[in-house]
């Protein structure tokens, strides 16, 4: 099995501008990695690796590193040095609707297949939240602990007009690694016939 966590690092540090590249080259080879799954945040990493262990996926036994890198913005970059024309790497992905189009120049400008990425319709809360519905997550959330604080954040005048589902996109947002948490959580909750499309394409490719 590659070491992922090792991977991930020298990616990192090529990422900061640090010669990470030839690490990345020799961590690749061998054990192989053969798929990069190229993620806006860390949040979204949390529901992927969860998602695969509801599913009985070991990731990093197949050769499958998920990566966040930090924002859209920079999926041009590491398309570039992880796919085709670079270390040679499958790539997929996930990213947000206003985002597509960094992801279409960037799947270009690799060499890679642009059918092999996938589009949320707002982003991967969104998805979830309205795979579940509002009623399950608000169970989770109390499952959770976290019951009182969604209801005094409901009780701000700037909630009491949105749409529920929208009230809860914007909760998992209001504090520092609610998002990481709960990105986790509700993709764990999933159940198998209610996964969200752009998640059920990426594991179909996977």
């Amino acid at each position: 099995m590659a070491d992922m966590a090792a991977f991930r690092a020298a990616v990192a540090a090529w990422a900061a501008g640090a010669p990470g590249d030839d690490a990345a080259r020799t961590i690749a080879a061998g054990p192989p990695i053969r798929t990069t799954v190229l993620l806006e945040g860390p949040s979204d990493v949390a529901a992927v690796e969860a998602l695969a262990t509801s599913r009985g996926r070991d990731l990093p036994g197949d050769g499958i590193c998920v990566l966040a890198m930090g924002g859209a913005m920079s999926v041009g970059r590491f398309a570039r040095f992880l796919g085709p024309n670079g270390l040679g790497l499958h790539l997929t992905g996930l990213c947000d609707e206003r985002e597509r189009d960094f992801y279409v120049r960037g799947w270009a400008g690799a060499g890679a297949d642009v059918r092999d990425f996938f589009v949320c319709r707002a982003d991967l809360e969104d998805e979830l939240i309205r795979a579940l519905g509002v009623g399950r997550v608000t169970e989770l959330i109390a499952a959770e602990g976290d019951l009182r604080a969604l209801e005094t954040f409901l009780q701000q005048p700037a909630q009491r007009t949105r749409p529920a589902p929208q009230q809860l996109r914007r909760f998992l947002g209001t504090k520092k690694g609610r998002k990481i948490h709960y990105g986790r959580v509700l993709a764990a909750a999933l159940p198998p016939d209610r996964v969200p499309a752009p998640l059920a394409g990426l594991f179909a490719v996977l």
